[in-house]
């Protein structure tokens, strides 16, 4: 999932700038050697705060105000004023008249939240070919994961990203 979804639009969106994004903790030998971690050690049961073993090892080399901060989704390491304002800025852009005549405005996968319908909005305008909305993905989502995600969690579900 990681080549379709985070590890690709992180190097989408640091390519467009001229950046090349590099994924070290997928590193062959790396995975080799954290793989050889007792599971108990990974685990972040009770107190222990999650990436316990990775945090520890970077300590002295990473001030503590951020190596020991709540760890965020990808998409909110961004800040939570920001997805605020996209969230509200969206609400206003797209009327509850759009929505309700979505179906015939896009009947390929057809937006199903003001969000997408917004986001669709622009992706149609550079995108005109008609195969390209088959590329789309819609329904609600975490952290770009899909729809199998909600399957596998009834928590998914509770905290899905779109919203109506």
């Amino acid at each position: 999932m990681l080549s379709k979804y985070d590890c690709l639009r992180a190097n989408k969106a640091t390519a467009a700038w001229g950046v090349e994004t590099r994924v070290p903790f997928l590193d062959k030998e790396f995975l080799d050697f954290a793989m050889g971690f007792d599971p108990e050690e990974k685990l972040c049961s009770g107190d222990k705060i999650e990436k316990y073993v990775l945090r520890k090892a970077f300590e002295g080399y990473i001030p503590d105000d951020i190596l020991w901060r709540q760890k965020e989704q990808f998409s909110d390491g961004v800040g939570y004023g920001w997805i605020d304002y996209l969230k509200k800025y969206v609400e206003g852009a797209v009327t509850d008249e759009m929505m309700t005549n979505a179906k015939s405005k896009f009947p390929t996968q057809t937006p199903s939240s003001k969000e997408e319908y917004y986001y669709r909005q622009i992706f149609d305008g550079y995108f005109t070919c008609p195969t390209a909305a088959l590329t789309v993905p819609v329904g609600p989502t975490i952290a770009c994961s899909t729809p199998t995600a909600f399957r596998w969690s009834k928590e998914f579900a509770k905290m899905a990203d779109s919203f109506r």
